[in-house]
């Protein structure tokens, strides 16, 4: 409800106390940047967050549509679905949720002032102090009243208001003394808890007082309640998931008491916020207070050092560096309450610049993710059909080479299988006599047996003989393929493995048949089958062997008997049909390994072929959408760090101009002198994206004395005038650039050094993986030893993050881009140098030399014309031409 007729419920005036408007003012000034900088901050977030629901949504058909509007949502953008995904790709790119709950919950907590200290009095004439105005009645210090204060809220409204109300619920309805009548201050009962109230609601519940003063307008101010209804432990934990407090410590005494040091102690336990220690003058000496000597500070001082709040080399306000955490600081003099907006901006700055670099952070690491993806993913495009065709080629080399070893050795085969019979005859006679029969009872008297064990015999004598003779063959052959396995197997295979890997396939068929042809040769034996005519042959010749033993009298199983039985096996088989028989046998089973490997590659190239449109779609995606606009996030996160850090920089002297900037000198900036100053306005959204690029690839890069120092970059949404937003970029500054030093006078020497200098800037941008396509002469600088470094990475990219456009400026394009136009050969130029320049500008790309050809030629060429200057002192290199 309103109060009627209170002095200070239209606009501020500065009261009596020594802080005066001045203070208050910069403290206005602080929260109000603070204010705007927090909404940079919170709208990079939601933009980040919508990026991240943007990416899950355009891989993931099945999501549905996200909100695109203002509201931070910060629902867990960690989790991304990767149902639309080809498997590998972008699955890491999400928001870390710790990261975005920490972040989200900084852009939803405001500040606020929160004024604790000894005693209720004293934090009663600190918030007097601060607003500039008598707002709460204060009593004489050191009186003992019983005080029962409630916590205290003030804040901004257009019309003044006071209200009971409990925090962050709903407002009681209570006629308070503040609503009977008029008052100059707010009424005494109305700040404390009245002694007979039972009301539990009424005991919780903090005074809000609506008012419209300036710094309200920034920032709240909470009055903790009295030590005994709650410790300003439990106060600041039920502040600070809403609110960023900066804490004041209202001080009267010149020592701390036990109930302080407990207090104290317990705050720093729990939370990590610096404190203001503020020494409230007595009301009778406040407008002349004297400087009190060290001796009678020291007490206090020394507490708070023990307490963990000071340092020892602290003294008073000394305020920290800008790059330095905030620490607490000890105010004695009440003209130096000023330095709450210092110690305020410390705490603010702080906050604001460790979440700025918490959410670029995110920004480079997903940034990299996408430039290491689309290298992936290029990659990916070029070398799988080289792949699948190399695959393909090589199988079929394999193949054919398999079936010429299968044609060329039959008759090698036929000649080997006669000697080795040969060879092995009475190896085998002597074995074969020796046998003993399986599944065979043989008669120990000599007794003739039955035609069913004559054959059985007969067979194991024949199968002894094939296996010995088949152990022979297949080592002949396998020797013969084996040269083959260690030719085309290892690379072969490790290129199927990969192609079958990436299709992500359980069972790799193509691999299996590929083995299959390998093992082609392992698996040739000298075998009968029913069907074949060697089969046919050897069984009429053993039916031969039966009749003329069997049945003309029915044999004894003897060792004679077992040795004639293998001599006429032996001399029965035909070399000849047999090695024709083996080189059938492996021509049959790499024909259908081959048409079988042939089919599961076709199979495997289709997969293959709908997996690479996915992934070129993809590609485009990351290069054409998703980087550049990561980019520009990351490009605004890092301005913002930039700023809160090192203010904006101050335009100098005008350097020169391009296209689409000015450049301008810059005496100073973030400890860099003297700096020089791109300030660029893009024209559209490619340009921004060109620019964050740009930036993020320079910031990126590790310093190399070859390239142009970026300092840091600051986001000027004023430029102009307020006509247009620019880009700041800051930067080393050097003396020239090699276009006007080439205009100034060069001799050959310091030439041969700038073209070393920049083969060395460039090889080191190639190790990056980045090629620059703007090497220009405005594009190199000197120093003033006319040393030279590399900068204006507008155009420079990945080689996966380019879109195969032409770009650069015209005549310093690459030879195959343009034809006939070539410099004119110089007097200063000898044969070796001018072969080297030849060289560079071939038109075919392939024929030209590799900047680690190039670079010890030029040394070479520099040495050489260097040492022949200083033997003829008379004949000078000089050349300005």
């Amino acid at each position: 409800m309103e109060g009627d007729g209170v002095p200070w419920g239209g606009e501020p005036v500065s009261g009596p106390g020594p802080g005066g408007g001045g203070m208050i003012r910069e403290l206005i000034r602080g929260f109000g940047r603070y204010r705007r900088y927090l909404g940079r901050l919170r709208q990079n977030l939601r933009e980040t967050q919508k990026f991240f629901r943007d990416i899950k949504c355009s891989h993931n058909h099945s999501c549905p549509s996200s909100p695109t509007g203002g509201g931070a949502e910060p629902g867990p953008a960690g989790d991304v679905a990767e149902t639309g995904l080809p498997a590998g790709q972008l699955s890491c790119i999400s928001f870390p949720p710790e990261e975005e709950k920490y972040l989200q919950q900084t852009v939803d907590c405001l500040p606020c002032i929160l004024i604790l200290g000894q005693d209720c009095h004293v934090k009663r004439q600190l918030l007097n102090l601060l607003l500039g105005i008598q707002v709460l009645p204060t009593t004489k210090l050191g009186s003992h009243k019983s005080c029962k204060l409630r916590r205290l809220r003030f804040t901004y409204g257009t019309q003044t208001r006071v209200s009971l109300a409990l925090p962050g619920r709903y407002e009681l309805v209570h006629t308070l003394a503040a609503h009977k009548g008029n008052w100059e201050t707010i009424p005494e009962e109305d700040l404390e808890v009245q002694e007979d109230s039972e009301d539990a609601a009424h005991v919780l519940a903090e005074l809000e007082v609506t008012m419209r003063h300036a710094l309200l307008q920034e920032v709240d101010i909470m009055v903790a309640p009295c030590h005994g209804l709650r410790p300003a432990v439990d106060v600041l934990g039920d502040l600070v998931n809403d609110f960023l407090p900066v804490i004041t410590y209202a001080l009267h005494k010149d020592e701390l008491s036990e109930r302080d040091e407990q207090e104290l102690q317990e705050i720093r336990k729990y939370f990590s916020f610096p404190v203001f220690f503020f020494k409230v003058p007595k009301p009778e000496i406040i407008d002349s207070s004297p400087r009190r000597a060290e001796s009678e500070r020291a007490p206090l001082y020394r507490q708070l050092i023990d307490l963990g709040y000071l340092s020892s080399s602290h003294w008073n306000c000394v305020s920290p560096s800008q790059d330095t955490k905030p620490q607490s600081m000890l105010v004695e003099q009440v003209e130096k309450l000023r330095h709450l907006s210092t110690f305020s901006h410390q705490v603010l700055q702080t906050r604001l610049v460790d979440a700025a670099t918490a959410l670029n952070l995110v920004h480079c690491h997903c940034l990299d993710i996408f430039i290491n993806q689309a290298f992936d993913m290029q990659r990916d495009l070029q070398i799988t059909p080289k792949r699948l065709e190399y695959t393909r080629k090589k199988e079929n080399e394999l193949y054919e080479s398999l079936m010429n070893i299968a044609n060329r050795k039959q008759e090698e085969m036929k000649d080997m299988i006669v000697e080795t019979l040969n060879t092995m005859k009475e190896e085998l006679l002597e074995d074969a006599t020796n046998m003993e029969f399986k599944d065979v009872i043989i008669p120990a008297n000599g007794e003739p047996v039955g035609t069913r064990e004559i054959k059985c015999c007969i067979r194991q004598i024949q199968e002894l003989i094939i296996s010995r003779l088949n152990q022979a063959v297949a080592n002949k052959l396998i020797s013969s393929v084996d040269y083959l396995r260690e030719s085309f197997v290892g690379t072969l295979e490790r290129c199927l493995q990969s192609l079958e890997k990436s299709q992500d396939v359980s069972v790799h068929i193509t691999s299996n048949y590929l083995k299959q042809i390998l093992n082609a040769a392992y698996h040739v034996e000298v075998t009968f089958h029913s069907g074949s005519s060697v089969t046919r042959m050897l069984w009429e010749q053993i039916k031969q062997i039966i009749q003329r033993i069997t049945w003309v009298s029915p044999p004894a199983i003897t060792l004679e008997w077992k040795r004639k039985v293998a001599q006429e096996a032996i001399e029965s088989l035909s070399a000849s049909k047999l090695a024709k028989s083996i080189c059938s046998q492996f021509r049959t089973r790499l024909n259908s390994s081959h048409e079988a490997f042939a089919a599961s590659l076709r199979q495997l190239e289709a997969g293959h072929s709908g997996r690479l449109e996915k992934t070129e779609d993809l590609w485009l995606k990351v290069r054409k959408d998703h980087a550049p606009r990561l980019a520009r996030l990351s490009l605004e996160s890092r301005s913002l760090q930039d700023v809160l850090l090192h203010r904006k920089p101050k335009l100098g002297q005008e350097l020169g101009r391009g296209q689409y900037g000015v450049v301008y000198l810059c005496d100073n900036w973030g400890g860099h002198f003297p700096c020089a100053l791109k300030s660029v306005v893009p024209p559209d959204e490619k340009h921004w994206n060109d620019l964050a690029l740009e930036f993020h690839y320079m910031r990126s890069l590790p310093k190399h004395e070859r390239l142009v120092d970026l300092h840091g970059s600051v986001i000027d949404y004023n430029y102009g005038g307020g006509s247009s937003i620019a880009v700041l970029l800051i930067m080393e500054r050097l003396h020239r650039d090699l276009y006007t030093g080439l205009k100034a006078g060069l001799t050959l020497e310091p030439r041969l050094q700038i073209a070393l200098d920049v083969v060395e800037g460039i090889r080191f941008l190639h190790s990056q993986g980045l090629v620059h396509r703007d090497i220009k002469l405005k594009n190199v600088l000197l120093d003033k030893q006319n040393r030279a470094k590399i900068t204006d990475l507008g155009f420079c990219k990945p080689e996966a993050m380019m879109s195969g456009s032409i770009v650069g400026t015209p005549i310093h394009m690459a030879p195959e881009l343009f034809t006939g136009a070539r410099p004119e050969r110089l007097p200063m130029f000898d044969e070796e140098c001018w072969q080297l320049m030849e060289a560079c500008w071939d038109g075919d790309p392939s024929k030209r030399p590799l900047l680690g050809i190039v670079q010890p030629m030029l040394q070479g060429i520099m040495d050489r014309l260097c040492k022949s200057s200083c033997e003829q002192p008379n004949r000078g290199l000089d050349d300005s031409t």
